[in-house]
């Protein structure tokens, strides 16, 4: 959805009807995750993907019938259905799609969500799904405001105070309630779609390999900044676009930044008197990921002056050193792709075995 709101602003702010079709759920291996999104547009024209190719044709029909003027609709597609091999997703999952219809007096709160993403700003949508409450009503949740509605007060209530919940996580999914927002009960299904700020890569030590893993971090939708003591390295013209670059001593600068638990700290300095004051503060604050780089030696050796400077083992062991996989890397390069893998593997609980060695579903079941 974040890649295909600018067109969809901009047909939005044109008064164009366009259908907009959006995955609310997923099982087994199913290609897309939730909030995956497809539009179809003025002259037929679309945008996004809800399934990567199997299911997009029929989604098409749906989305301009629904642009037309037609009800909200809520379509499972998967192996099991009738015409798998048509409209079916022939790799064995199964994905549910919302397909509405949006227009500024159907969604009033759209041109401002789309303003909002490309601004950075935190926002929530809510869209109900399912249930007695008005399919494809929409509610847009900010940290201090509302815009929209959902049919009914109580359902509002409880649905901003989780869809705020959500967008401290950066959470994405399906939540139930009673017809006024009762917690116990699942007569309304709720589709939740947090946009919250991309997630912040801090790369330390201004060197060859720092370039490589910054490029593939943006890559991921990381926000990067790489932070360097030495000004003479820490130059933006050594770095991709868009990579902010910070001359400053690596443990201060981190001192007044914030961090989260999706940051990734990648620490590429492998000198002590940069490593340890910097590891000693990164190990106890929120974060996705630190890791090291170095070899198993200067590894042995950071270890042991980290705990002479008061880490406990429990904080140690958060400490990915040497840093990546063992994908063999050599170049820069190479050795980016094999962080960013450790990155990914950690963040979706994957083994980092090759497939052919594993069972069961490629993409399996994965909570918000």
């Amino acid at each position: 959805m974040r890649d295909v709101l600018p067109v969809l602003g901009g047909w939005y702010a044109a008064g164009v009807p366009f259908g907009l079709a959006t995955v609310v759920q997923v099982s087994r291996s199913a290609p897309r995750d939730p909030g995956a999104a497809m539009a179809v547009g003025p002259d037929e024209e679309v945008v996004g993907s809800v399934s990567g190719g199997c299911v997009e044709g029929a989604v098409f029909e749906l989305a301009q019938e629904v642009a037309a003027g037609g009800e909200a609709r809520l379509e499972t597609f998967g192996y099991s259905d009738e015409d798998a091999f048509s409209v079916g997703l022939t790799c064995g999952g199964e994905i549910t799609v919302l397909v509405r219809a949006v227009t500024p007096e159907r969604d009033p709160g759209f041109g401002a969500v789309a303003d909002s993403v490309a601004a950075g700003e935190p926002v929530t949508v809510a869209t109900v799904t399912d249930g007695p409450a008005p399919r494809g009503a929409t509610l847009a949740v900010w940290p201090d405001r509302v815009l929209g509605t959902l049919g009914a007060s109580g359902l509002e209530a409880a649905v901003t105070a989780d869809a705020r919940g959500e967008l401290a996580l950066g959470a994405t999914g399906l939540r139930h309630y009673g017809p006024q927002g009762q917690r116990r009960e699942d007569a309304v299904s709720v589709f939740l779609q947090s946009f919250a700020p991309p997630p912040r890569m801090l790369v330390f030590g201004a060197i060859d390999y720092a370039a490589a893993v910054a490029r593939i971090g943006d890559f991921l939708g990381y926000r990067v900044t790489v932070c360097d003591a030495r000004p003479v390295f820490a130059t933006p013209r050594r770095f991709p676009e868009g990579v902010e670059v910070v001359a400053r001593w690596p443990h201060r600068y981190l001192r007044e930044t914030d961090t989260d638990e999706r940051t990734v700290i990648c620490v590429l300095t492998h000198d002590p008197k940069f490593d340890v004051p910097l590891l000693t503060e990164a190990l106890r604050r929120p974060a996705a990921y630190i890791g090291a780089m170095g070899s198993r030696r200067t590894h042995t050796d950071r270890a042991a002056r980290l705990a002479g400077a008061g880490l406990t083992e429990s904080e140690l062991s958060r400490l990915r050193s040497p840093v990546g996989l063992d994908l063999g890397a050599r170049t820069p390069e190479e050795v980016a792709v094999s962080v960013a893998a450790e990155i990914v593997a950690l963040r979706w609980g994957g083994s980092g075995a090759p497939l052919t060695a594993t069972e069961g579903a490629v993409h399996p079941h994965r909570t918000s």
